[in-house]
């Protein structure tokens, strides 16, 4: 039996012991499209999501605001209001940003971050820490392998 946030899977043997665990793993939280494990993956792979935790990491933030602080750090320069809409009703969906509106007239809304969420970003940065590591190293394997004469 694996402890939370292991896998179990490294280190196994050659013999297919390491793809049993990953198969019961799978059994149990799910292999379907939209099993958490899948879709928040998926989410944090899109264009935006990661970003997006990552500045209401700093603060919670207005709708505007945050449009702004993504469009100012992105290379992109750009996300529409709709699709800045999606993903945010999406992290709210999952539970990891919380939507909140004043008593004003007109009404402000803001988003920040749950406590889940809060964990969500801190492991995300953590990846992204990870890969900038290793940002010289991956760049290297990229280039020999473009300059590799592999077929097809």
């Amino acid at each position: 039996m694996t402890r939370e946030g292991e896998s179990g899977v490294e280190g196994a043997s050659a013999d297919g012991e390491g793809l049993a665990v990953l198969a019961r793993e799978m059994a149990r939280f799910g292999n379907e499209r939209d099993a958490p494990a899948r879709s928040v993956m998926a989410m944090l792979g899109d264009r935006w999501t990661t970003l997006i935790l990552l500045v209401l990491a700093q603060r919670p933030t207005r709708h505007a605001d945050l449009k702004r602080a993504l469009e100012r750090l992105s290379h992109e320069k750009a996300i529409s209001q709709r699709v800045l809409t999606l993903k945010l009703r999406a992290l709210e969906r999952d539970g990891f940003v919380v939507r909140e509106v004043s008593g004003d007239v007109p009404p402000r809304v803001s988003y920040r971050l749950s406590p889940q969420g809060e964990d969500l970003a801190r492991q995300a940065r953590a990846m992204i820490d990870w890969i900038n590591l290793r940002s010289e190293a991956i760049r290297a394997a990229r280039e020999a392998y473009d300059a590799a004469d592999t077929p097809d």
